[in-house]
């Protein structure tokens, strides 16, 4: 007897979709949770507008974007950049190490990305890796699993550089999340709490955005304080 083929999984689905290196670009270029232009994912993806827009019309009927019109325009965002962002974050970290230099792409593999960068809403990649483990260091968080555990010197820590810990509390996500980072294989802080860190680092000037994309640049008010504050030395 032949047997009916099964349904579909869902997961199955939406690896299709990340199959693509067109669509993970583009998906990629969104992880700030910023809306933007197809015109400009297009750019980002280096394909013609007519591709950008079957992918992003996919995408979209997929249920992992959102469409905002403005006018005559229609800009795109993430429908849940913070789950979608850690996805995509681990799928790259699973990848095997490439060998010999980095190829050149502006999207996954530019040294200034892997330097700094913003996953969703935390900061990641060298600059991520490297605050997360002075505070580690430093008796602020210890790791448990895939999530952080704040101490109460690690509050006073961070509420003394700005950071808002009870309202990171209060938010309706994780509070510490161990994010495994795709370019330096190992953790960043994520959550409520990176995000709060991330943001506080924005606010005081301590990091700057290179142009609008990901890429993040320490500026040298937050050298000294990274280095003067958590041994941290970032360039």
């Amino acid at each position: 007897m032949t047997r009916s083929p099964l349904p579909d999984a869902p997961v199955a689905r939406t690896a299709s979709l990340l199959a693509v290196p067109a669509r993970a670009t583009i998906l990629l270029a969104l992880a700030d949770g910023r809306a933007r232009p197809a015109t400009e994912l297009a750019r980002a993806a280096r394909i013609s507008a007519a591709t950008a827009s079957e992918h992003l019309s996919r995408l979209s009927r997929a249920g992992l974007l959102l469409v905002e019109r403005e006018g005559r325009h229609r800009y795109f965002r993430l429908r849940d950049p913070e789950h979608l962002t850690g996805l995509l974050e681990a799928l790259a970290a699973l990848a095997p190490a490439p060998r010999g230099p980095a190829p050149h792409d502006e999207v996954f593999a530019s040294s200034a990305l892997r330097r700094g960068r913003t996953c969703y809403r935390h900061l990641a990649g060298v600059l991520g890796v490297a605050l997360a483990d002075a505070m580690v260091r430093e008796g602020w968080l210890s790791l448990d699993g895939r999530f952080y555990d704040l101490s109460d010197s690690g509050a006073r820590g961070l509420e003394s550089l700005g950071v808002d810990v009870e309202m990171a509390r209060r938010a309706r996500r994780t509070f510490a999340r161990a994010c495994l980072d795709w370019s330096e294989r190992r953790y960043h802080l994520a959550g409520a709490l990176g995000g709060a860190l991330c943001d506080r680092m924005f606010e005081a000037g301590w990091v700057e955005r290179n142009g609008d994309s990901r890429i993040t640049r320490v500026t040298p008010s937050g050298r000294r304080v990274l280095r003067q504050r958590l041994g941290v030395e970032v360039w």
